[in-house]
């Protein structure tokens, strides 16, 4: 089981008590209805799925109910830091972004 820390109620507690919300830091359209279709489809349901670090919205459904952020590695699961929604990406010492490992390969990371 995981434990999650929750930056709100200041507690780990367990993995059952959280749901995923998606990809943090990403860039939502200001005006939706003026998007076209293709757009929409980009935004809403297309998304990398990079091995190695990244950054994700989680809520405490079974706690304070809130959305905040966390850096997980998506090959152990392993959760470095959650901060509250609306703080800027922090720089997670030591461990290199899934993004960051894509660009240096050319997308082949390994």
């Amino acid at each position: 089981m995981l434990l999650i820390y929750c930056p709100y109620c200041e507690e780990e507690r367990s993995e059952l008590e959280f749901r995923h919300g998606g990809d943090a830091h990403i860039a939502r359209p200001t005006n939706m209805a003026d998007i076209t279709d293709e757009e929409f489809q980009e935004f809403f349901f297309l998304r990398d799925n990079p091995k190695g670090l990244i950054f994700e919205r989680w809520r405490h459904i079974h706690g304070c109910g809130r959305f905040f952020n966390a850096a997980r590695d998506t090959v152990s699961d392993k959760f470095y830091m959650s901060y509250k929604a609306g703080q800027p990406k922090p720089d997670v010492p030591g461990v290199t972004s899934a993004a960051a490992t894509n660009e240096n390969t050319g997308g082949n990371a390994k």
